[in-house]
């Protein structure tokens, strides 16, 4: 059964650093990707990072070089390590696993109907 469910959300001043975590994956830990999203109210959510199967990581533009993506598979844990946080990087953050169709809208038009998804974890950076 998956039941992703993340932690490790708070609030930091800008600088600081969170380290998010995701678990609950059941069969889906070895799935195509797993990785993290983030929604403001009134936006659209959006790819933060992404993991597939065979250890490549993805990053979008705006998180290069200040978070990375990991996995622990002994303990089949998902991580977001987030460092030099920006007030711009407040929201809620998802994790999530799945297919080909998940996985390749990841950076895109997300398809939130597709795979497993988190509840969420608030972040909030204030400056």
């Amino acid at each position: 059964q998956v039941e992703l469910v993340e932690s490790g959300g708070g609030s930091v001043q800008a600088g600081g650093s969170l380290r998010l975590s995701c678990a609950g994956f059941g069969d889906t830990y070895n799935g195509v990707c797993m990785g993290w999203f983030r929604q403001v109210p009134g936006k659209e959510r959006e790819g933060v990072a992404r993991v597939d199967r065979d250890g490549t990581t993805y990053y979008i533009m705006s998180v290069k070089g200040r978070f990375t993506i990991s996995k622990d598979n002994a303990k089949r844990i998902l991580y977001l390590q987030m460092n030099s946080l920006k007030p711009e990087d407040t929201a809620m953050y998802f994790c999530a696993a799945g297919g080909l169709e998940l996985c390749g809208s990841w950076f895109g038009s997300v398809r939130k109907d597709l795979g497993y998804w988190g509840q969420g974890t608030q972040v909030a950076v204030s400056s």
